[in-house]
């Protein structure tokens, strides 16, 4: 049974999260319903990563097996033309019977965007997370720094959830300033729930002078959520990219 594999643009503000929910809109749900009235046949499209509601995507993959012979461009054109216009197919690719668009990515971009200034915005207030107070960008990458490698993140993570591994292997965690635009990146094999917003939001506490730098380190030994800062508003955050072998 060929597997479809997607890369998927969306704009998540008006979702759920991608995982399926009763009630509520979500990301999954859109692709799987697309699915549905293109070829007539009822899939599970499983997601590289849960994105949290109201969190943003550009390079978000997802895969699905079904018994239907179609080219890639012609399941990328099909679901494109049903799909809502918040959610776009970027890419389809027919992948190897075995690949699982979760299970078999080794890495995962997240990108957060702050605005510092002023004035609040207008056009992009759906995608930054608008500070206005002082923020010392530098002591924040100090901070971030301290969080590079592969370790208990269990201080980061988000509650209600049935994960048994904190272990992560953060590999960059890049506070970038550009004019008015601050923005954090981070790339690691795998994330927690809530964890590059909780990071985000104890970074911007370190920024606005409420911790030090060097506090980080302690706040990983914890281990615990409550030692670090607040978690940073969904809609400054976008998966910008899934990598596989």
């Amino acid at each position: 049974m060929p597997t479809v594999k997607l890369v998927l643009e969306y704009d998540g503000t008006c979702y759920a999260g991608w995982q399926r929910q009763p009630d509520q809109p979500t990301i999954q749900e859109a692709i799987e319903g697309a699915v549905r009235q293109v070829s007539q046949a009822t899939v599970s499209v499983i997601g590289a990563g849960r994105t949290d509601a109201g969190v943003h995507a550009l390079g978000q993959v997802a895969s699905f097996q079904i018994d239907r012979d179609w080219p890639a461009f012609t399941w990328m054109r099909a679901l494109n033309a049903v799909l809502p216009k918040d959610i776009a197919v970027r890419s389809a690719t027919l992948a190897d019977t075995q690949f699982h668009a979760q299970h078999d990515a080794r890495g995962k971009l997240y990108t957060y965007r702050i605005l510092h200034r002023a004035t609040r915005p207008t056009i992009d207030r759906a995608f930054v997370w608008h500070i206005y107070r002082p923020l010392d960008d530098r002591a924040m990458q100090q901070a971030a720094t301290s969080l590079i490698g592969s370790q208990d993140f269990s201080s980061f993570e988000g509650s209600l959830t049935d994960n048994t591994n904190p272990i992560c292997h953060l590999q960059r965690l890049d506070v970038i300033r550009q004019g008015d635009q601050v923005q954090i990146e981070a790339y690691a094999d795998r994330f927690l729930k809530h964890m590059v917003r909780a990071i985000v939001g104890t970074v911007v506490e370190v920024g606005l002078g409420r911790r030090t730098p060097t506090s980080l380190e302690e706040i990983l030994k914890a281990r615990n959520r409550s030692a670090a800062g607040q978690t940073a508003p969904a809609h400054g955050l976008c998966l910008m990219r899934v990598d596989y072998e």
